[in-house]
């Protein structure tokens, strides 16, 4: 089976965009009458099939995959928009629409514990989610949430580990207009994440803790030797050793020397299939002709054997999400 760990609802349909651009608009202007009724969502099965059939799953089928864990659109979380209670709302909706094999987004807010999110996280787990998406800045671009390390988050991880899930680490839409949404501000996220990790005690008082830094963890395989050398000087051991049973990434690189270069440096344990497809970047690559986000052909022609190449594209994805093998087969019956 090959999975691919990480997907996202991109092609909704229509009147989720008008809740959301409803929902917005009342938040910025702290009007909380003009806030749109849940109610009101007219979104059919048959249009949310549609959806589906016409593009993640087509493209699936085109290109070889057989699953993709889901999750709601992540520039469409949107946690630096209204306040809790909005996020709340708003969380339960996109999480509601994709329960099936699927990570939840969370109702992040400025400035709001993240134990807070631990009821949302548990409410997904019991639907059959098997993972979260964990923003490391609910701020959209500002970075003024406490470092992951601190013990601010200690409790949202005490739920993670209660739940045995993992989380990817995945910031959302940009606000901060310094920073494109998906060429810079997701890259500096993920590699800012890394460093405050690898520096930290953090897998020392929770062992069990998962996280998956995505699109091939930002800066930190080209720059390895930084990193490495960073985290020696500070008397921390070796990357591979700090990444061991808690630290993936996944191949959300969109050319063929990014994709060697990761499975070169970076320990194949430590490497989820996965393409972000109808996502970051859309359409063919001229020089080959294949879709940039087509992952698959880029794993596939590595000098990687063929037992590695399994670990990338299933093994490790059913060892790090444990409870996706027994969805599979719940879904399956």
């Amino acid at each position: 089976m090959i999975i691919d760990c990480h997907g996202h609802y991109t092609t909704e349909p229509k009147d989720l965009h008008r809740f959301r651009k409803e929902q917005t608009e009342a938040a910025n202007a702290k009007d909380k009458s003009k806030l749109p009724s849940r109610s009101g969502l007219k979104m059919s099965d048959d249009e949310i099939k549609q959806s589906i059939e016409q593009n993640q799953l087509k493209l699936q089928r085109e290109r070889g995959t057989d699953l993709t864990i889901f999750s709601p659109r992540a520039s469409g979380m949107g946690h630096h928009v209204g306040d809790e209670a909005v996020s709340k709302e708003w969380t339960e909706i996109c999480n509601d629409l994709i329960a099936r094999i699927g990570v939840c987004q969370l109702p992040q807010s400025p400035g709001v514990a993240p134990k807070n999110a631990a009821a949302e996280l548990e409410r997904c787990v019991k639907m059959g989610f098997v993972g979260c998406n964990l923003n490391p800045d609910p701020s959209g671009g500002y970075f003024n949430a406490p470092p992951m390390t601190d013990k601010w988050w200690y409790p949202f991880y005490e739920k993670m580990v209660e739940l045995d899930v993992p989380a990817m680490i995945h910031v959302s839409g940009c606000c901060n207009p310094a920073q494109h949404t998906t060429g810079s501000y997701y890259l500096n996220a993920d590699t800012m994440v890394f460093m405050q990790v690898i520096l930290s005690d953090l897998f020392k008082d929770f062992p069990t803790l998962k996280f998956i830094i995505p699109h091939g963890g930002g800066a930190v395989p080209f720059h390895w030797g930084r990193f490495r050398g960073i985290a020696l000087n500070n008397g921390k051991p070796e990357l591979a050793e700090i990444m061991g049973k808690n630290i993936f990434f996944d191949t959300c690189v969109y050319h063929q020397p990014g994709i060697d270069l990761l499975t070169k440096v970076v320990p194949v344990d430590n490497i989820l299939f996965a393409s972000e497809m109808v996502g970051a970047v859309k359409g063919n690559d001229p020089r080959t002709g294949f879709g940039f986000d087509d992952t698959k052909r880029y794993v596939e022609t590595t000098s990687l054997s063929a037992a590695d190449k399994a670990k990338i594209f299933e093994g490790n994805a059913l060892r790090v999400y444990s409870r996706l093998k027994t969805q599979i087969a719940k879904q399956a019956a």
